[in-house]
């Protein structure tokens, strides 16, 4: 992500909290929660592009579930905005640590 996006991520964070009632610690909370919400909103979106809800076929498109992945991203991202100092350090340190566990090595002979 580049600044810009952060900037936005921030700037969500921040109407967020200037819109809510709760302590900040509460608020970080409360939004660590929200990405089960926004997941569920996923898995609803999937089964409707799939049609497998008999009650509304197919009611959701694959669009549908990009939108509500996306939804998941901007919710994680805000949380992460709101519970560490420095998050695009944290996420692009964290990123690499996975990349450098699962992707191909090609200097390490012993990796996949």
């Amino acid at each position: 992500m580049d600044e810009r996006q952060w900037e936005t991520v921030r700037r969500l964070a921040d109407w967020l909290a200037e819109g809510s009632t709760q302590p900040p610690e509460m608020q970080r909370v409360l939004q660590c929660l929200k990405l089960g919400e926004e997941a569920g909103e996923v898995a609803e979106a999937v089964i409707g592009a799939l049609g497998q809800n008999p009650r509304k076929g197919f009611s959701h498109s694959w669009d549908d579930v990009a939108d509500e992945l996306c939804d998941v991203v901007i919710t994680a991202l805000v949380a992460l905005v709101r519970v560490h100092p420095d998050p695009p350090a944290a996420f692009d340190a964290h990123l690499a640590k996975v990349a450098d566990r699962v992707l191909p090595q090609p200097d390490r002979p012993d990796r996949p």
